[in-house]
């Protein structure tokens, strides 16, 4: 698949692998005796696409991209191409337990939010102790969105179970919501202690399993913000383990985990503005599935071209 581009923004023709040409959003016909319309299933996916070194005033570049999903080539069907006016749903997540100083980044991440496009829509939830406690259900109302969030409690007795099985209840939440780009911001330090010390491992921890599954399955890329919370420690183990945890779960849905060290980070603009330039890039890309079976499919988004980097979700379940 080709995909011009020009500062960043996906033009209106992509061409496909076969040699077939379509227009962004519409869908390609399944030829017949290549796969069959009872088998096959449209499969949707949040991906980022960078471009090293890109000037504004760059011409159109031509952008190679094939998708293969258990290592078998598959057809895109649409792309909904990202442009500063394409919508998003967004679910803002913080953990109620963070460090009192979290609470001078609520200015940034409100102006954050009142930036995203017109028709996006937004919740806001603080992740504490037995529940999610949503202040503001999804709205495109970003002005009342951005109202909604508030410093965090700082208080040990606000620390949740463990962070992830709210970000698993935040998850099912976007069942409801339009089909596209979708995404959760979570600000949690990313430990899972709940089974002890050895589950705080990314490899052990269960519910952050549970909440990469379920991103996948409903194709949400996960964005995480690292900050320490007032009962956290000083453990060097602990503290690599979160941050591998919240690696992981940004890694495998598409998304992307943003740190300042192992302390707390002096401001969250850096990231936000990292932040805004991924979201900028970000598409939804929706391929035919041929493999019916149940379980974990492995998905591979290559790029031939020179300095173009794609970011995208490790697979999905069935």
């Amino acid at each position: 698949m080709k995909i011009p581009d020009r500062l960043f923004m996906l033009a209106v023709v992509v061409v496909l692998g076969v040699g077939a040409y379509i227009n962004i959003g519409a869908q390609t016909a399944i030829s017949s005796g290549e796969v069959s319309r009872s088998a096959a299933k449209p499969i949707t996916i949040p991906l980022t696409i960078r471009v090293k070194d890109a000037k504004p005033e760059s011409e159109f570049q031509t952008i190679d991209l094939t998708v293969s999903e258990d290592g078998e080539p598959q057809t895109v069907l649409s792309i909904r191409a990202m442009a500063t006016n394409s919508p998003i749903t967004l679910a803002v997540l913080v953990q109620d337990d963070l460090i009192p100083s979290i609470a001078n980044e609520m200015k940034s991440l409100r102006a954050f939010i009142t930036r995203l496009p017109r028709g996006s829509r937004v919740m806001v939830g603080y992740i504490r102790t037995g529940t999610l406690q949503v202040r503001q259900k999804f709205t495109t109302d970003l002005e009342k969105a951005s109202r909604a969030l508030r410093s965090p409690n700082g208080l040990a007795s606000a620390a949740p179970y463990n962070p992830y099985v709210e970000v698993i209840e935040a998850e099912k939440r976007f069942e409801a919501q339009p089909a596209g780009r979708r995404a959760i911001l979570l600000l949690s330090d990313g430990l899972d202690t709940s089974r002890g010390v050895d589950s705080s491992s990314p490899s052990q921890s269960i519910d952050l399993q549970r909440a990469i599954n379920e991103a996948q399955r409903k194709s949400i890329a996960v964005y995480a913000f690292y900050a320490p919370t007032v009962a956290g420690g000083t453990s060097t183990l602990l503290i690599g383990n979160a941050q591998s945890s919240l690696q992981k779960l940004a890694d495998d849905t598409g998304g992307r985990a943003f740190f300042q060290g192992t302390g707390a980070p002096v401001s969250f603009d850096p990231f936000i503005k990292e932040l805004d330039s991924a979201l900028e890039r970000q598409v939804a890309l929706t391929f035919l599935s041929t493999h019916d079976n149940k379980g974990f499919h492995k998905i591979a988004v290559r790029s031939s071209t020179p300095g173009v980097q794609v970011s995208y979700p490790s697979g999905y379940f069935r």
